[in-house]
């Protein structure tokens, strides 16, 4: 009796993309197992108030909206497993391999949705103070802070659009820089210095989030890049935009990336460059970075998958393993 089991769709990742692509793969009764990581739930699961998310007009907290995802996938019979994905070897058509520690599992097709990272200046209360004033997302959090003096931390594209984006709440807003030289295009540079409330403060090195009485972000301390001396500013709320990781290592060297690792998808879906395997949320997206744009492409991922396994022969690999759902017994020996 040969007892592995393969898999129609194994997704990767247990976040607004992986949960939603669970959804619809099972819904559509294909019995989707979810290696959801250790740390499910992505970026919301370390996020305070979402305001921005449809069907929730007085708003919800990040935890508790990937708990609704989480649950919704569950009840159609989708499977998890809530560790990382450490190894995962990816065919062309036939049948994948994803392992968990030293447990193997196979599948026909693989959705990649493991997200990206904000990146981190590694400063004393960044990470204390993160949802109580210091902030990733300028677009997600930047309505929290209406009237009051921020400051955004960065300089490229992404930096300016936060500074622009935050700059319509903010009183008064001033853009940090380690270098005099910023990173940014040259319109999003201009624009954002067309804010009449925005200000361009060069070089400054962020040296630490500093806490209120209250335990909110109060001030932040910073030191001029070429003296040395030290300055603090009064803010109640800080932005670090310094880029994202997408978490493509695992896959890097088996489809194609752009030079950031970033997914490459096809034609305006989430197919990759091997057969059965697709890319969804933030892995894939550097401009939008959402979870309403990653739950939709969850959503395209899983119907990518679906039609992929009704279109798509059985890999002669199968035979060798049984169909997903099943062991198969091996076929008797021919008589000598």
């Amino acid at each position: 009796m040969n007892e592995k089991r393969v898999e129609n769709v194994i997704i990767v990742g247990g976040a607004s993309a992986g949960y939603t692509a669970a959804l619809y793969t099972a819904r559509a009764e294909l019995e989707p197992l979810v290696i959801e990581g250790f740390q499910w739930g992505g970026q919301l699961q370390n996020t305070t108030d979402v305001e921005n998310y449809p069907g929730f007009p007085e708003g919800i907290m990040g935890p508790e909206l990937m708990q609704h995802f989480r649950d919704q996938a569950e009840r159609f019979g989708t499977r998890f497993v809530t560790d990382d994905a450490t190894r995962i070897e990816l065919s062309d058509g036939g049948l994948h391999q994803v392992w968990v520690g030293d447990t193997e599992h196979l599948a026909k097709t693989v959705i990649l949705a493991m997200g990206a990272e904000p990146k981190r200046l590694g400063i004393p209360g960044e990470l204390e103070l993160g949802g109580r004033g210091v902030s990733t997302c300028g677009v997600c959090d930047g309505a929290f802070f209406k009237g009051e003096d921020v400051v955004v931390i960065g300089g490229g594209d992404s930096a300016m659009e936060d500074s622009i984006s935050v700059a319509k709440y903010a009183h008064d807003l001033t853009t940090v820089h380690r270098r005099d030289d910023f990173r940014a295009s040259k319109i999003m540079l201009e624009r954002a210095k067309s804010v009449p409330n925005i200000t361009l403060k060069t070089p400054y090195v962020p040296e630490e989030f500093v806490a209120g009485e209250d335990g909110k972000l109060a001030k932040v301390r910073l030191r001029q890049a070429e003296t040395g001396e030290l300055e603090e500013i009064e803010v109640g709320g800080a932005f670090v935009a310094i880029g994202h990781t997408p978490r493509s290592e695992l896959v890097r060297d088996q489809v194609d990336t752009d030079d950031q690792g970033y997914v490459l998808t096809r034609d305006g879906s989430t197919r990759t460059n091997l057969a059965g395997v697709f890319a969804v949320g933030d892995l894939v997206d550097h401009t939008y970075r959402q979870a309403i744009t990653a739950a939709g492409t969850g959503c395209m991922g899983a119907l990518d998958a679906e039609w992929y396994l009704r279109d798509t022969p059985p890999s002669p690999e199968a035979h060798w393993f049984g169909k997903a759902g099943e062991a198969q017994k091996a076929e008797p020996a021919p008589a000598s």
